[in-house]
C-alpha cells in the first residue's frame, strides 16, 4: 500500500480539502483508497459523517503510533493521511509512515516561513530511508494574480518539487465538503483543479 501524507504544521492551508478530494480522485481512478484522519479535530471524520460514509472509507488515527497502525491496514492500494497542524510529534510519525508527502501552502510569506520545520523533518527522514518524496502544492490562490507564480519560485529554493497545479479560492470546495461531497462530484473549475493536481501526482509517484 502506498501512503500519501498531506501535511503542514500551519492550520488553515487546505490540508483536509486536499486530502478528501485527492483521495476521492484516486478512488474514481479505480483504486482502493482509505482516508486516514490524523487530526484530533476530526474534520475528515465529520465530513464522512455528513455523507453517511457513502463515498470513502475514513479511519481516525490521531496518535503517534500511526506508522505501525497503518502497516496493519489491509485491502487498500493507497492510504491518504490528513495530517494534524501544530503537532510536531504527529508530523514526524506521518512522515515516517509516508511514501509521498504533499505540502499545501498558501501564497503568503507567513505560510512559506511556517514550512521550514516540516522541510527539515522531511530531509532528516530522507537521509535515513531515502523517502518520502515530497512536493509543495500552492493552495487557495487568488485568481488573476502573480503571487502564485512568485511563491512557486520561492518554494523551489527549498530543493523540493513544486507542483505546477494548485487550488484557487472557490466556494465550491467549502460547499461540497459541507454537504459531504467533493469537488469531483460536481462540475466546474474546482473539479478541474483537483483532476490536474491528481494527474501531476500520478507522474510524481511514478517518476
Amino acid at each position: 500500500m502506498k501512503v500519501i501524507a498531506i501535511l503542514n504544521q500551519k492550520g488553515g492551508v487546505g490540508k483536509t480539502t486536499l486530502s478528501i478530494n485527492v483521495a476521492r480522485a484516486i478512488q474514481l481512478a479505480g483504486c482502493k483508497v482509505v482516508l486516514i484522519d490524523a487530526d484530533p479535530q476530526g474534520s475528515s471524520r465529520d465530513w464522512n459523517s455528513a455523507n453517511g460514509g457513502s463515498l470513502l472509507p475514513v479511519l481516525g488515527l490521531d496518535r503517534k503510533t500511526i506508522e505501525a497502525d497503518i502497516k496493519n491496514i489491509q485491502g487498500y492500494e493507497y492510504a491518504i493521511i490528513d495530517g494534524a497542524p501544530q503537532l510536531r510529534e504527529m508530523a514526524v510519525a506521518a512522515i515516517k509512515a509516508a511514501d509521498i508527502v504533499l505540502i499545501p501552502v498558501q501564497p503568503s510569506p507567513l505560510d512559506i516561513w511556517a514550512t521550514s520545520d516540516l522541510i527539515e523533518l522531511i530531509k532528516e527522514r530522507q537521509t535515513i530511508s531515502n523517502k518520502p518524496k515530497a512536493a509543495f502544492i500552492v493552495s487557495r490562490q487568488i485568481q488573476n494574480t502573480q503571487v502564485g507564480k512568485d511563491v512557486r519560485d520561492v518554494l523551489s529554493q527549498s530543493g523540493l518539487k513544486v507542483f505546477d497545479n494548485g487550488t484557487f479560492q472557490r466556494v465550491a470546495y467549502s460547499d461540497s465538503l459541507a454537504s459531504g461531497s467533493t469537488a469531483l462530484d460536481i462540475t466546474g473549475k474546482a473539479k478541474e483543479e483537483i483532476e490536474l493536481i491528481t494527474n501531476e501526482l500520478w507522474e510524481f509517484i511514478n517518476a
